[in-house]
């Protein structure tokens, strides 16, 4: 008689069929969102308020039971959650990495207009052309650090996600909109690896 709920249990499972994809569509706007952000003369403060959601005062009693039928949800329908799928990026880490990027752009915009600086096919930075051997130790600064910004950026949207796997799509998706957003007269390498001008 034990095979009976047994096989029923298999059945639900069986039925149920799990349909984790990277929301593609979303990750774009959340690229164009996020670069915008960084590339605006807005203060990055009137950003980060906008995405920060109040908490509402919940019980440890309330606190356990919306989390048990969450639990119940995910275990038993995991694919509705997947059908809406959007990327979250409201956490401090991204915050953070979104305000120091925003600040260190002010300071790499002028080599981005010099030419000095370019974006990359895979949408990190690089010097390209002659460095000014007074700028020259600067701009190395920047662009390493620009460019592990961003690689942070794309594990921690991952990981905010709880999908760490999806950080190379994550990054495909950014470079891609690094270029898009790129300013007129900036330098940047098409997908043949040759330098264009936008």
């Amino acid at each position: 008689m034990r095979t009976v709920p047994f096989l029923s249990a298999l059945f639900l499972t069986a039925c149920v069929t799990i349909n984790i994809y990277f929301p593609a569509a979303a990750a774009e706007q959340v690229a164009d969102e996020i670069i915008k952000g960084i590339q605006s003369e807005k203060n990055i403060d009137s950003d980060a308020s906008k995405i920060v959601e109040p908490q509402a005062k919940v019980n440890a009693a309330q606190l356990f039971v919306y989390r048990s039928i969450d639990a119940t949800i995910n275990f038993v329908i995991p694919a509705a959650r997947a059908a809406g799928a959007d990327l979250s990026v409201n956490t401090a880490e991204i915050r953070q990495l979104r305000a120091k990027m925003k600040s260190r752009f002010a300071v790499l915009k002028p080599f981005y207009i010099k030419g000095v600086i370019a974006i990359k096919s895979d949408g990190f930075i690089v010097t390209r052309g002659s460095v000014a051997l007074k700028d020259k130790n600067k701009v190395n600064k920047l662009v390493a650090a620009e460019n592990a910004a961003r690689q942070r950026l794309y594990q921690a949207i991952a990981n905010a996600n709880g999908h760490p796997e999806w950080v190379a799509q994550i990054k495909l998706t950014f470079a891609g909109r690094w270029l898009s957003n790129a300013q007129a007269g900036w330098w940047y390498q098409s997908s043949n690896g040759s330098w264009k001008q936008k």
